[in-house]
């Protein structure tokens, strides 16, 4: 039988530009996955592969769920529309959604009407005021085992998926999943060797003194000496190794917050009357400015958080000086907020020195000590990295303006209770 469709026709043309896209699809998906390979630090390699599951499959949203590897819960690591603090406070059920299904059987799903599906996990949507039409979610597997999922939601304009599209995001969520692995070994190895640096002086100095307390002739003023210096080094040991635990849960994203609801100025004074005996040692003046609010995070984080820019605060001051602690209200949608909406903003100022333009850059970087001071005040040097870690996780954000020589305000923005969903 003789088509009735003559060479050149627009069917011809139609099929063509159908396969140049599909080739040009193809194309940039190989681009993205050399960039995800040569990416290292975890959370940027989770943005990417995000915003390349969107552009790859023309798509409103899309979202990475991983499986925690001690737990083997499904927790949202990155998601498009969802805040940091939003994805800590929704855990997914294994059974009873759709990415659990994927993450259990192995295997890609596509769903054109997501309510009517009976896998279907209503709560994000409920929970953000979203409105989740359609899904296309397929495994990262590794090693034919699948570590998590990678969505795709809704299609722009409702246009319809194909197989095009699932083994685009197929092919894409493998590449995830090799990069993800990479990062996860790099920032583990990165980590452990800092922290075998970090453990070689301490435990030098113990060494040192448990030789020098077994020689006979040993003064007695030396064995007080000795004896102080074994104290400081072992309390220095048992304060790196707990920062150690705390940064390394906080990097993985083990660390689960416990948002409630909460009064910030009583955790403000909570933390001002803990540390005056601090401050009263060297002269240095509390204050805490008029105000409160109702805060919806993690409370026992956000004292830890005070607690370690009050001392820093107190440390790094000049004798005599005065710290200053406020709060306030950011408006709504600022162009620099870490997410939309209101936030109770802290600031914690201190009349010290300042921090010198030098220092400035490195200051939330891991054992990072101030040229000024290094050797002088002691401090793991992971206080703010930790601090850091706290605040980003519940969506906001941590930041310092310090004139050398003047002084020092360090600002966290914190969830309203009000804006809380």
């Amino acid at each position: 039988m003789e088509s009735n469709t003559a060479p050149g026709t627009s069917s011809d043309t139609v099929s063509r530009a159908m396969y140049e896209q599909l080739q040009r699809r193809y194309e940039r998906l190989m681009e993205i996955s050399r960039q995800l390979n040569s990416t290292l630090d975890l959370g940027a390699l989770l943005r990417r592969i995000i915003d390349a599951a969107r552009e790859l499959t023309d798509t409103e949203e899309a979202s990475i769920l991983l499986i925690d590897p001690a737990t083997g819960e499904l927790r949202f690591e990155a998601a498009s529309n969802l805040s940091r603090a939003e994805m800590e406070a929704i855990p997914v059920p294994m059974q009873g959604s759709l990415a659990g299904w994927v993450a259990t059987h192995g295997e890609p799903v596509l769903v054109r009407d997501a309510k009517s599906d009976a896998r279907w996990f209503p709560r994000v949507d409920k929970t953000t005021q979203f409105s989740t039409r359609n899904l296309l979610a397929v495994p990262m597997n590794l090693h034919n085992r699948p570590i998590g999922v990678l969505e795709a939601i809704n299609k722009r304009g409702d246009q319809p998926w194909s197989g095009d599209d699932r083994d685009i995001l197929a092919a894409l969520a493998d590449q995830a999943a090799i990069a993800v692995q990479n990062a996860r070994l790099f920032q583990q190895s990165d980590f452990i060797a800092e922290m075998v640096h970090e453990l070689r002086t301490p435990l030098a100095a113990l060494r040192a003194s448990a030789a020098l307390l077994a020689r006979p002739t040993l003064p007695p003023d030396a064995y007080q000496e000795i004896v102080r210096t074994l104290q400081q080094e072992t309390e220095r040991l048992t304060a790196l190794t707990t920062d150690f635990l705390d940064l390394a849960r906080l990097e993985s994203g083990r660390t689960r917050l416990e948002m409630t609801r909460f009064d910030v100025r009583a955790l403000l004074d909570e933390c001002v009357s803990l540390i005056a005996p601090k401050a009263s040692e060297r002269a240095i003046s509390l204050t805490v400015r008029p105000g409160t609010q109702q805060a919806h995070a993690d409370r026992d984080r956000i004292k830890q958080v005070l607690l370690n820019l009050l001392t820093n605060a107190i440390k790094y001051n000049v004798e005599g000086g005065s710290v200053t602690v406020a709060l306030d209200v950011t408006p709504a949608n600022r162009a620099d907020a870490a997410q939309p909406g209101e936030q109770i903003v802290i600031s914690v100022t201190d009349s010290g020195p300042g921090i010198s333009a030098e220092d400035q850059p490195h200051i939330f970087d891991k054992f990072y000590r101030a040229s000024a001071v290094a050797g002088q005040i002691s401090g793991t040097g992971l206080g703010l990295s930790i601090a850091q870690r706290i605040v980003e996780a519940h969506g906001c954000a941590l930041w310092f303006e310090s004139t050398p020589g003047a002084d020092t305000t360090f600002y966290f923005t914190l969830p309203l209770a009000g804006s809380a969903t």
